[in-house]
């Protein structure tokens, strides 16, 4: 499968007068045409259209929050720093005073939209089986620079672990935007933060993870990143060593994904596997890149059960 260099201009870079390569990645004229639409994942879905599915997801998710919200425990708008955006919802278990596995759930939307109020639909499930959600709040562009955005999810993981210091391990579940910001997260010298938390497995659904091919095309006009800003907050370029302590990283994509999805996923999998990290891969048949959530607020879901088995083995 080829890369995003390979895919044809409808017009060349510098074509509708831009002067210079930034300038041109800015330009709606000078994008190529198959790019875009390789990165607009609501345009592979062929249960809904383009916009109705991204309507639906937004529904979806926020009638599902409100449901988790009704039937769990709760703590919500917690701030772990100063920020607006800086808030945490914490779904917890039954049992809230003994020693729980942690999941932190981080959402997507393109780091442009949606919140943490979309993003504790997974709850019921887990919970039920005695692990805490715990949604994660951060400040989306424009008003959020992607430097900021991978900052703030970095401190809600030391956040967490400073106040559940007794947590039976700590797991990420990111989506879309939310699992590139999880795979930074695996990136983290936390000799930086003065703790080295305990995480124990990751679940990456359906993410980017090299920001590069976003500079060009229509997400990078909220982003405004710059080649330098893209490459450095790329999980695929900052892959590290493998903890010696062992984490689980589960890789997952939707069967209508796009192309460039699907290949962003095969090749940081691939890239983690090759540091010496434990790599699943998982391909999951009839969802989309929405659907493939969603249904995380289903126990018998195939994602649902994978994260629990997940947790259990550790």
């Amino acid at each position: 499968m080829g890369g995003w260099r390979d895919m044809p201009a409808e017009v060349g870079p510098g074509a509708a007068g831009c002067v210079s390569p930034v300038a041109a990645a800015r330009c709606s004229r000078c994008r190529p045409q198959a790019l875009e639409e390789q990165y607009s994942p609501s345009r592979w879905s062929p249960r809904l259209g383009s916009d109705t599915v991204i309507q639906a997801h937004t529904a979806a998710t926020a009638a599902g929050t409100r449901r988790a919200r009704a039937s769990t425990q709760t703590a919500l708008h917690v701030p772990y720093g100063d920020g607006d955006g800086e808030k945490l919802d914490i779904y917890l278990p039954p049992d809230p005073a003994g020693t729980f596995p942690v999941l932190l759930y981080i959402h997507g939307g393109y780091w442009q939209c949606l919140s943490k109020e979309e993003s504790g639909f997974a709850a019921p499930p887990l919970v039920s089986q005695g692990v805490a959600l715990v949604a994660v709040g951060y400040d989306t562009a424009p008003r959020g620079h992607m430097d900021t955005m991978v900052l703030q999810v970095r401190r809600s993981v030391v956040f967490l672990v400073k106040r559940f210091p007794a947590t039976r391990g700590v797991y990420l579940c990111g989506h879309s935007a939310g699992a590139h910001l999880a795979a930074m997260v695996l990136s983290t010298d936390w000799t930086e933060y003065g703790v080295v938390p305990d995480i124990k497995g990751a679940v990456l659904v359906s993410g980017v993870y090299d920001l590069e091919p976003i500079m060009h095309t229509y997400v990078n006009d909220a982003l405004n990143m710059s080649r330098e800003v893209a490459c450095r907050n790329s999980p695929l370029l900052c892959v590290p060593p493998a903890a010696p302590a062992g984490c689980e990283v589960l890789v997952a994509v939707a069967q209508h994904d796009s192309p460039e999805f699907r290949r962003q996923s095969q090749e940081y999998g691939q890239a983690l596997r090759a540091a010496g990290w434990s790599v699943s891969m998982l391909d999951l048949a009839g969802v989309d890149h929405f659907d493939i959530v969603e249904k995380l607020s289903e126990d018998s879901y195939v994602l649902t059960q994978v994260i629990l088995n997940l947790i259990s083995r550790a």
